[in-house]
């Protein structure tokens, strides 16, 4: 159904009520997390699951976790992965960091949603990963960026942060207005192994 790079458009994908990463944050956000062909990603807090068909659809070889504990939303994933002929995405219900305990360790873990549990996941996060491996965050809150910076920093990742403003031309009459979506923080980093003593 879809044969190019990132940034699927947006009515491409099954939505319903559920939140959904637009398609150029969407773009910006897969690029960053710097994905391989064979990748394991946990998708934490996957909505729609956008990010994870498209991580899907690149990681032919790997798998991705779409972690998510609404269960409209997990419908939403399930008929989302069918719409995209995918095998390799597959749901998870629950809430993370516990629904993270049995999945296979990952090379990189996308966070859309944390339900206040950002630290938490994190620090799960860090007994799975191996130096280099790479989180993405986004958020829409200065607060949430704070914390995420924070957190990322304490355990030892190396972080980089963009705010996204993305505003889209509709058309008033015979003129083209840019109206703004949401800015949106992308905040990602590499994981760093603490040395003794750090």
């Amino acid at each position: 159904m879809w044969e190019y790079g990132f940034g699927i458009p947006d009515e491409l994908f099954v939505r319903g009520n559920v939140p959904m990463t637009k398609e150029e944050v969407r773009a910006v956000s897969l690029a960053k997390l710097r994905l391989r062909r064979d990748s394991v990603l946990w998708d934490v807090g996957a909505g729609t699951g956008s990010i994870s068909v498209e991580a899907a659809l690149f990681c032919k070889e790997g798998v991705v976790y779409a972690v998510e504990k609404d269960e409209q939303a997990l419908s939403l994933i399930a008929e989302n992965a069918r719409r995209f002929g995918l095998s390799n995405l597959i749901p998870v219900p629950g809430e993370a960091p516990e629904a993270l305990f049995n999945l296979p360790s990952p090379d990189r873990i996308f966070i859309g949603g944390s339900k206040g549990r950002l630290r938490d996941i994190i620090s799960f996060s860090c007994e799975r990963l191996k130096e280099g491996d790479r989180v993405v965050i986004n958020t829409v809150t200065v607060e949430s960026a704070c914390e995420a910076l924070k957190a990322l920093e304490s355990s030892g990742f190396s972080t980089e942060m963009v705010l996204l403003y993305v505003s889209r031309a509709k058309k008033v009459k015979d003129m083209h207005m840019l109206i703004s979506q949401n800015p949106v923080c992308v905040i990602s980093g590499d994981f760093k192994v603490k040395g003794e003593g750090e």
